[in-house]
């Protein structure tokens, strides 16, 4: 009978394994709750992996260094972000549709309801979709009977001359989608939400032309990149829609 083999005695002068590290995001996602995470936490999960000699937790970090915080990635399109050392388009793309889902989430949780419209509700879900814009934006917002949101349309995007936009352009869409009465909503990438001498002409215009054919303006609505907004209505310079 073969004699079964003594285990090799323990090599007490063998090093000892280190100790775990800290726990990673996800880990702490799964134990805390994505709340819990920081903004270079949640850009690590999403990214997924880092660089040779670089961990993702701190390509992550430098990402948010470099471009000003998740503000400034999203004011980036995907080429751009795609070339950063250690991103790559898969990474970019991934990224920029986590940004959009956040954005559209909130977008939708504070949609105007029938029956509720105000400058502030308004302003609170476009600046959503329009306060990291660096260029312009001029939409129309269609409302129904009761004041509730039909629909809302673009139809002016400015360049570095600002925008262009006749009181046609404004009443062809309103008339398209059945509204009631309009609101114009814009941005000023500035910062500075009040409204300028160009703001007021082309509101009065598209007011005077509105009134003509029974779509009344009801508001201007101007919001910034410092989140800030401002109402024409409220500040008294859009006289009441009858």
């Amino acid at each position: 009978m073969q004699a079964i083999p003594k285990a090799a005695p323990a090599n007490e002068n063998a090093p000892e394994s280190p100790p775990p590290g800290p726990p990673g995001p996800r880990e702490r996602a799964l134990e805390e709750g994505v709340l819990m995470l920081s903004d270079a936490d949640l850009l690590a999960i999403v990214l997924g992996t880092g660089l040779v000699g670089c961990p993702v937790v701190r390509l992550a970090n430098d990402l948010l260094d470099r471009l000003g915080g998740l503000e400034g990635i999203g004011r980036l399109g995907p080429r751009e972000i795609a070339a950063i050392p250690g991103v790559g388009t898969a990474k970019a793309l991934r990224l920029l549709a986590g940004l959009e889902i956040g954005r559209r989430s909130l977008i939708r949780s504070v949609r105007p309801r029938p029956g509720v419209f105000s400058s502030a509700a308004v302003a609170a879900w476009f600046t959503a979709r329009l306060s990291h814009r660096e260029a312009e934006e001029l939409w129309v917002v269609s409302l129904d009977g009761r004041n509730g949101l039909r629909s809302a349309r673009r139809v002016a995007q400015g360049g570095v001359h600002g925008l262009h936009v006749t009181s046609r352009d404004v009443l062809r869409v309103a008339l398209q989608d059945g509204a009631t009465a309009i609101l114009l909503v814009h941005n000023h990438p500035s910062g500075d939400p009040d409204p300028s001498d160009a703001d007021l002409s082309m509101t009065r215009k598209v007011q005077d032309a509105g009134r003509l054919v029974g779509v009344p303006l009801v508001d201007h609505v101007i919001i910034s990149s410092s989140g800030r907004y401002v109402s024409l209505l409220d500040l008294g310079l859009l006289p009441a829609a009858p």
